[in-house]
């Protein structure tokens, strides 16, 4: 007999029973509201600022206003800073925490996750204490001759990539020491045979080998920033709008919930672009936390 429907359905019940509630928590909790989210980017609003379903592509097309690529291009080149300053750090500081002993390495570890332990609001808010025209860092400069009197610290775009790498800098450690700690030492040996200094080996074997987790880490740094609107919002005092404000903003003050749902559809459109580009690269998705 080709088909044992006994045997199946001993087999299946049980992983279906297994399946089904994970299932029903995501179709229920992310398939659904993306689905509607999709739904209603088709859709525009009536004059009473509720949602009208029917077609439209107006808004698409609004999101080549030349308002809104400017807020694109803003959100774009802080995520590309956040990035690029959050490898630089994050590097050499993964690279010594694999080569340092446990007990520091635990220690380096617990340093950089203790701050989760406590509100980011509340931590951004201490950079305003600390970089604001009354803040030490100014009464310190004063102090010491260097200003005459305050600059202005907060409220620019520099503030903004300071609060977005302070916040995002443990989502590139983490991935990056993982690729160092399983690195081959023999090939690292093997190089220094053959010659070659710590830069030559660091650029031709160290670099290359590990740059699938700096690849990792700055999907996992520069997508998180292009929607984290309340460090725009607190470090750059809404005069550096990224796309998360923007989205925000079409939610609670516009009512527009159709270009809001447009503007998120691209958003996700970017993060799967970043991600197939990751995989195809040789990633792994759960490098990623994705699985």
């Amino acid at each position: 007999m080709l088909f044992d429907k006994t045997k199946f359905t001993s087999k299946t019940v049980p992983l279906f029973v297994m399946v089904s509630p994970a299932t029903a928590w995501l179709v229920l909790l992310i398939a659904i509201p993306l689905l509607y989210i999709f739904v209603i980017s088709f859709c525009s609003t009536t004059e009473s600022h509720n949602i009208a379903f029917s077609f439209t592509l107006k808004n698409y097309i609004k999101l080549f206003d030349r308002t809104i690529l400017s807020i694109y291009w803003n959100s774009l080149s802080v995520s590309v800073l956040t990035a690029v300053f959050c490898v630089l750090i994050a590097y050499p500081f993964a690279y010594i925490m694999v080569k340092t002993s446990p007990l520091k390495r635990t220690l380096m570890m617990v340093g950089l996750m203790l701050p989760f332990w406590t509100n980011s609001l509340i931590r951004l808010y201490s950079w305003r204490t600390l970089l604001g025209r009354n803040g030490y860092v100014n009464d310190f400069l004063i102090y010491i001759g260097v200003i005459n009197e305050p600059i202005e610290m907060m409220f620019t775009r520099s503030a903004v990539v300071l609060g977005m790498v302070y916040t995002l800098l443990p989502f590139m450690v983490l991935p990056i020491f993982a690729v160092i700690d399983k690195l081959d030492k023999t090939l690292i040996e093997a190089s220094k045979d053959l010659g070659a200094n710590f830069i030559k080996t660091f650029c031709y074997v160290i670099l290359p080998l590990t740059a699938p987790g700096i690849f990792a880490g700055v999907i996992m740094v520069f997508i998180p920033s292009l929607g984290l609107f309340f460090v725009s919002d607190l470090m750059g005092g809404g005069n550096n709008q990224i796309i998360g404000n923007l989205i925000s903003r079409q939610f609670k003050e516009a009512f527009n919930w159709p270009f809001g749902a447009t503007l998120s559809i691209m958003l996700i459109a970017i993060t799967i672009f970043l991600v197939r580009v990751y995989t195809k690269k040789g990633g792994k998705l759960d490098e990623l936390g994705a699985v």
